[in-house]
């Protein structure tokens, strides 16, 4: 498959068969993640992949409450990624103080993506989640101070049900600006 055949066939997904997804599969996944760029090389990103059902159930209900309840479709899928990120790196440091950029939201988002695009050519769907309680879900995965949670990602085996519908995007000539605005 090609990038753009990938990119065309990726899709967020919000139905999941009950199908699991073995453990070779997300390796697969995670392997294209952790291959992503990163500035100055430092990888900060850092994965939690749920899979065991107790635990996925026990995780959603501190997370997926309240204003938050609308994101519990991601507990139906067989994996959970948490996307994370190290805060512990100069280069992410620096680059915030200088630019006042987080560096660290654009190498995990490309690490999330990779995986998302190595998903969609195994024939996973995924759906990228922000809308969660951040707190809760830092506390419920004990996670040291140093590492934040930057997204989840919901994974699985789309239903029977789904089909892919085209991309609604803008056309090239109303984003593109060429040799300056």
């Amino acid at each position: 498959m090609t990038v753009l055949k990938a990119v065309l066939n990726r899709d967020s997904i919000r139905r999941y068969s009950d199908k699991p997804v073995d453990r070779e599969t997300l390796l697969t996944c995670l392997e294209a993640a952790r291959l992503a760029p990163s500035a100055e090389n430092s990888q900060p990103w850092r994965f939690i992949v749920l899979t065991d059902s107790d635990i996925k159930t026990r995780f959603g209900k501190n997370v997926f409450t309240g204003i938050y309840k609308t994101s519990q479709f991601v507990l139906k899928a067989p994996a959970i990624l948490v996307l994370c990120a190290d805060l512990d790196f100069t280069a992410n440091r620096m680059g915030k103080l200088f630019t006042g950029i987080p560096f660290y939201l654009l190498d995990v988002g490309m690490a999330g993506e990779h995986f998302a695009l190595q998903a969609a050519e195994m024939g996973l769907g995924t759906c990228w989640i922000g809308w969660f309680n951040m707190k809760k879900a830092h506390k419920a995965l004990k996670l040291p101070k140093k590492i934040r949670i930057c997204a989840m990602m919901a994974v699985g085996y789309p239903t029977q049900d789904w089909r892919l519908k085209p991309h609604k995007r803008k056309k090239l000539e109303d984003i593109v600006h060429w040799n300056g605005w």
